[in-house]
């Protein structure tokens, strides 16, 4: 059997700086590399720091920065992302400070979370089990 994991997402967004600082707020994680995109565009990857894999990559090109107001509905094509935290009050008052609104609170089997939208309209799922990252 082979086994293993996501390396990384690579998402569309209309301005990565500013994607890329939510990220790195959020999570604690830093800048991997950036530059131009093999198709054109460009790209930052974000990821834990020390850690060669686990990223995101963030891409735009010019006709994503044209268009300030695209926005995607909601599993198109993608639902969300989930995203693991050690402190969900501190996330989400990164979520706040970034001018977004977290929504869907809940606690259920085996922890608690949270929702948002970014600029771009892709969701984010915020998850702690038990308080701490696994």
């Amino acid at each position: 059997m082979v086994s293993g994991r996501i390396e990384h997402a690579n998402l569309t967004v209309t301005d990565p700086e500013k994607s890329a600082a939510l990220l790195k707020g959020l999570l604690g994680w830093e800048e991997r590399w950036r530059g131009k995109s093999q198709l054109g565009g460009d790209t930052i990857h974000v990821g834990a720091p020390g850690n060669g894999a686990d990223y995101m990559a963030l891409y735009t090109n010019e006709d994503v920065r044209a268009d300030h107001r695209r926005r995607y509905s909601k599993g198109q094509p993608l639902n969300h992302i989930g995203l693991l935290v050690d402190d969900l009050v501190t996330a989400e008052s990164v979520v706040k400070g970034a001018g977004l609104e977290p929504f869907g609170h809940d606690d259920y089997e085996p922890g608690q979370r949270f929702y948002f939208f970014d600029w771009d309209g892709i969701e984010f799922e915020i998850i702690s089990y038990e308080g701490e990252a696994k």
